[in-house]
């Protein structure tokens, strides 16, 4: 997950994004995912295209567009007419503060169980424990990243103020700055842990240190839902689907996704398999979509703690359920 900071949110894009674009029959339509080919959250969106889910489902999907940040991400929704999205969660919640007509409309990863905070393999840190004094990388202020480590940090006992938080602008720079000396530790998410596992050892593991917190969320319009209503259902099932197959075939899923990835097929294959047994808390890191209130709580209050968010939030009254299967539209 990378829930970066929210800014530049612009009315006109708003404003474009409202106007309802009429359908003709069954129409081809583009979805937006935060980070997909890059985060594991959207690997199950390459499953479901490659297996032809989105068609199965009555979904006509064309093609899946992304951007490296939520914020760019929801506005290529708005600004595109696109009729659903996944984004972070606190990238929603500062849209709707700004006016923006959009609902969370599924819970499409429940946690973070892709973050592991790793060490050199001779370094003496051997748990969060002994965190104490030591540089801390994290990608940029007011990031997911920041926020998680001031959380690991407090899993071992510790202040935020007792470590020495690093910008490093990325993962792949934050391994390079653990590389070099420059940090203690460095956060390194799926897919880029399942390359990098023999090369570091884990100190700390999201999916054991901290709870569960919404990482990704399903989105759609309310301009867009009267007559996008079926397309974004069919959205919904496909996802789910393709979270099953993932789950009974890890192996043949890895595959799908290191070719969409563009990454080696042995890592893509540990990185499923590692997603789709990890449990928070016995919360599993693909959801069905069900939403989990106390994880999206959790996760506003942690993007409060660095500033990404302010102001009083009901997320309650920011969830739309109608778009979920019968079997899943009870709030947990």
């Amino acid at each position: 997950m990378s829930m970066m900071k929210f800014k530049g949110f612009s009315m006109g894009a708003i404003a474009l994004g409202a106007l309802v674009v009429s359908a003709v029959g069954v129409r081809a339509e583009e979805i937006v995912v935060s980070n997909y080919g890059v985060s594991a959250n959207g690997m199950p969106y390459a499953v479901a295209m490659a297996k032809g889910y989105f068609k199965d489902e009555g979904a006509n999907v064309t093609g899946i567009v992304t951007s490296a940040g939520g914020g760019t991400t929801l506005r290529n929704m708005l600004a595109g007419n696109v009729p659903y999205g996944e984004v972070n969660p606190n990238v929603v919640v500062a849209a709707i503060q700004q006016g923006a007509d959009i609902k969370i409309i599924s819970d499409n990863v429940s946690t973070v169980a892709e973050f592991v905070w790793a060490v050199k393999p001779g370094s003496s840190i051997q748990s969060a424990k002994d965190l104490k004094g030591k540089k801390i990388a994290y990608t940029n202020p007011r990031s997911t990243s920041q926020a998680l480590a001031s959380l690991v940090l407090q899993s071992g006992g510790l202040k935020t103020e007792e470590a020495e938080l690093v910008k490093t602008g990325g993962f792949g720079e934050g391994v390079a700055a653990l590389d070099n000396d420059l940090v203690d530790v460095a956060p390194i998410p799926e897919p880029l842990w399942s390359k990098f596992k023999d090369k570091y050892r884990a100190i700390a593991k999201a999916s054991e240190a901290l709870p569960p917190l919404a990482n990704v969320v399903g989105v759609a319009t309310e301009a867009q839902t009267p007559a996008k209503t079926e397309f974004i259902r069919a959205v919904i099932r496909a996802r789910r689907k393709a979270v099953d197959f993932m789950i009974a075939n890890p192996d043949e899923a890895g595959d799908i996704v290191a070719k969409a990835y563009n990454i080696e097929p042995a890592v893509a294959r540990a990185a499923v398999r590692n997603l789709t047994t990890s449990k928070t808390d016995g919360v599993a890191y693909w959801g069905s979509g069900q939403i989990n209130m106390a994880g999206l709580k959790r996760t506003i209050e942690v993007q409060k703690m660095v500033g990404a968010l302010s102001g009083d939030v009901d997320v309650t009254k920011m969830v739309d359920t109608r778009f979920l299967p019968d079997d899943i539209k009870a709030i947990r």
